[in-house]
């Protein structure tokens, strides 16, 4: 055999197969997508990884949620992957947590176009996200009722986000409002907001401190949070960040795999990468930034090894998230060998 056919050899190992049109599963179109290319590939290996992490014993998974997904009609799917312990760790964005509340308190969003006329949706008092909307009326509801949550909450006890957002998911659960922070209470699964004030929370803070003026005080550690994470990293063998978008959801979770020996022993050097890691974004990675940085890059931090499962797909949540969920759905429906964290909420 020449040198040139046996390099060919090194390279051509698993053939292509085309798609087949048929009645078949969700779950059976991924697998199929699997053997193809560019990002309905990558989205099949997606399931696969997030699988294989929910297979996987003494694993626990952290679910990284950025951006304003909750607006978009993805709030049921997110209570659907907590109830049944598809995520161990939430690490949301403060819009995530907050405006799946407006849908959960009887108000809806509603079907637009980003073309409508935004000064004349001002004036109607309307709010837009692209090419969905809300009165902001819905939204000052929202925002008042999370003032009235804070203002009952001690003055003087310095809260992580992970105890402040428990205390929250009780709360809600107690006046049956469903929401994503009513889920997570029920299944014991932490939420972390390392960017919290970053949504209606801080309009909320606001308009208690407009209330009761130095009388009310509401102090979040997030260095507390960053401990907690590192600890529960800690206690288990291995780990998954699986991530929907980017941005600091993403690091905060990624950076848990590079501080546990720093945490336990003062080691900088002794990172514990993430076993399992696959992301769904839009953002691309030669802008340079962590929202688009590939899983690959992320080895030369540590944040995940050689030996890890990791894959990247390049697509619109919206679009890829109900089709992923509905594979888990098909193929796992509940995970079985969930890790007990109760223990965190002794600490938070």
């Amino acid at each position: 055999m020449s040198s040139r056919e046996e390099l060919a050899r090194r390279y051509l190992v698993r053939e292509l197969k085309p798609i087949k049109i048929g009645e078949k599963k969700i779950s059976q179109l991924l697998d199929d997508m699997r053997a193809t290319g560019f990002q309905g590939r990558r989205l099949g290996e997606f399931v696969r990884v997030w699988e294989a992490a929910c297979e996987r014993e003494d694993t626990v998974i952290f679910l990284g949620l950025a951006g304003s997904l909750s607006t978009t009609g993805q709030s049921e799917i997110v209570k659907w992957l907590l109830r049944n312990r598809f995520v161990d760790v939430l690490v949301s964005t403060g819009a995530n947590i907050t405006e799946d509340l407006i849908e959960a308190m009887g108000a809806r969003y509603y079907v637009g176009e980003p073309n409508f006329n935004d000064e004349e949706l001002f004036r109607a008092g309307i709010y837009r996200f692209y090419d969905v909307l809300v009165r902001d009326r819905d939204y000052f509801r929202m925002e008042e009722m999370l003032a009235d949550f804070m203002a009952g909450l001690g003055r003087d006890k310095v809260y992580s986000s992970a105890a402040f957002l428990n205390q929250l998911g009780s709360w809600l659960n107690e006046r049956g409002v469903e929401g994503i922070l009513t889920e997570a209470w029920r299944a014991q699964v932490p939420v972390f907001s390392p960017a919290l004030v970053d949504s209606g929370m801080g309009v909320a803070y606001l308009y208690n401190r407009y209330r009761f003026g130095e009388r009310f005080r509401l102090l979040i550690d997030h260095f507390r949070d960053y401990e907690l994470m590192i600890r529960i990293k800690a206690r288990f063998s291995n780990s998954a960040a699986i991530f929907i978008g980017g941005g600091v959801p993403k690091d905060f979770i990624q950076l848990a795999a590079v501080a546990v020996d720093t945490l336990l022993s003062g080691d900088f050097y002794s990172t514990r990468p993430h076993k399992f890691a696959a992301q769904i974004t839009v953002d691309a990675p030669h802008w340079g930034g962590l929202s688009g940085a590939t899983l690959e890059e992320a080895k030369s931090w540590g944040k995940e090894g050689a030996e890890s499962m990791t894959v990247q797909c390049f697509c619109d949540a919206t679009i890829a998230l109900p089709i992923v969920a509905h594979a888990l759905y098909e193929r796992v429906g509940t995970r079985k060998n969930h890790p007990d964290l109760s223990w965190v909420f002794k600490e938070v």
